[in-house]
């Protein structure tokens, strides 16, 4: 286990297939207006990556219009309603890189692999989701309407 701003993060994450180089992207505000793959991602398979306790977190700190309440986190804003609060490009930079908005956030940055402290050497020059993995989670994370 490992402690993160007071917080007990078990380090089972599975890290993203063999490294390849990240696809450039162009933030643009607070968002990242274009795909990072140029095609849309798959709702249902983000779904998956999100209910996910170990391969993204996101209901480790967040909660979700998902099954198991009980197991989801408080720590973060809910899900719910994401898709209307935020604009796809929005999402998206906040699934890439967190961090570029609020410095101070203990959200991992998913599509980054410079300038982080304390990465374990399974992530070391690997994002933690692909760029496609960052598609699916982005589309389905836009359909969570209130």
């Amino acid at each position: 286990m490992r402690w993160w701003n007071g917080l007990c993060v078990l380090a089972m994450l599975a890290p993203a297939a063999a490294a390849e180089p990240l696809r450039p992207y162009v933030v643009e505000g607070d968002a990242i207006a274009r795909s990072l793959t140029g095609r849309p991602g798959d709702a249902d398979n983000g779904r998956r990556l999100v209910m996910d306790r170990h391969r993204s977190l996101c209901v480790l700190c967040h909660a979700a219009p998902l099954p198991d309440p009980h197991l989801q986190g408080t720590l973060a804003p809910t899900l719910a309603g994401a898709g209307s609060r935020l604009s796809e490009g929005q999402i998206r930079l906040r699934v890439v890189d967190m961090k570029r908005l609020l410095p101070d956030s203990i959200m991992p940055a998913y599509y980054r692999t410079d300038g982080l402290a304390r990465v374990a050497a399974s992530f070391r020059d690997r994002p933690i989701l692909t760029a496609e993995e960052i598609e699916d989670v982005v589309a389905f994370l836009v359909t969570l309407k209130e």
